[in-house]
C-alpha cells in the first residue's frame, strides 16, 4: 500500500491564559507565526473558579522552539508553558502562481504520495482578499478563478 503522506515530528506549546486583554490576542498569534511557527490558534476554555480563560497552542519545529518561547513569556501574562513532541502526517505541497482575470494568485498545491498528482488546492486568503479589494469584485469569485486556474495549470504540460 502508497502512502500519500509523509511523517514529521513537531513540538506542542501550551499554555492555559486567564488574566490578559483578549485585544492582544491577534497581535501574539501574528508574532508567533511571523516568528516561524507551523500554527497557532486559541480555543476559549473554563478555568479553576469558573473563570473564562483560552488556551494557546503552538505548533513548531524543534529549532524554533526558543524564539517562540520567547515570544510567548514576552507577549502573554502566561508563567508557564507545556512542551511535547508529536509526530505529524502531511500531504507534500507546493505553490504555484494562478493567472486569473483579477490578477496573480499564489495557490497552495497538496499532492499523493508519488508527489505527481495533485489532490487539493487552496488559494491563499491573502492573495484573494487584495484581488477582491483592488477590483471590487467579491472574495468567493477570486478565490473560485484561482481554483480553476490552479488546475488548469496542473493540468498543462510545462
Amino acid at each position: 500500500m502508497t502512502t500519500h503522506y509523509h511523517w514529521e515530528e513537531i513540538t506542542v506549546l501550551e499554555t492555559a491564559i486567564d488574566d490578559m486583554n483578549p485585544e492582544f490576542h491577534p497581535y501574539v498569534i501574528e508574532k508567533l507565526l511571523a516568528g516561524g511557527a507551523l500554527d497557532a490558534y486559541l480555543q476559549p476554555i473554563i478555568m479553576k473558579k469558573g473563570r473564562p480563560g483560552v488556551l494557546l497552542t503552538v505548533l513548531a519545529r524543534p529549532r524554533d522552539v526558543d524564539h517562540l518561547l520567547a515570544v510567548i513569556f514576552t507577549e502573554t501574562s502566561t508563567l508557564g508553558v507545556r512542551i511535547r513532541t508529536e509526530k505529524r502526517a502531511c500531504l507534500a505541497r507546493s505553490f504555484l502562481t494562478a493567472q486569473t482575470e483579477y490578477g496573480p494568485v499564489r495557490v497552495k498545491v497538496a499532492y499523493t504520495g508519488d508527489k505527481n498528482t495533485p489532490v487539493r488546492y487552496s488559494p491563499e486568503y491573502e492573495d484573494c482578499r487584495a484581488r477582491a479589494l483592488e477590483r471590487g469584485v467579491p472574495l468567493r469569485e477570486v478565490f473560485r478563478a484561482a481554483l480553476q486556474a490552479a488546475q488548469k495549470t496542473e493540468k498543462t504540460p510545462q
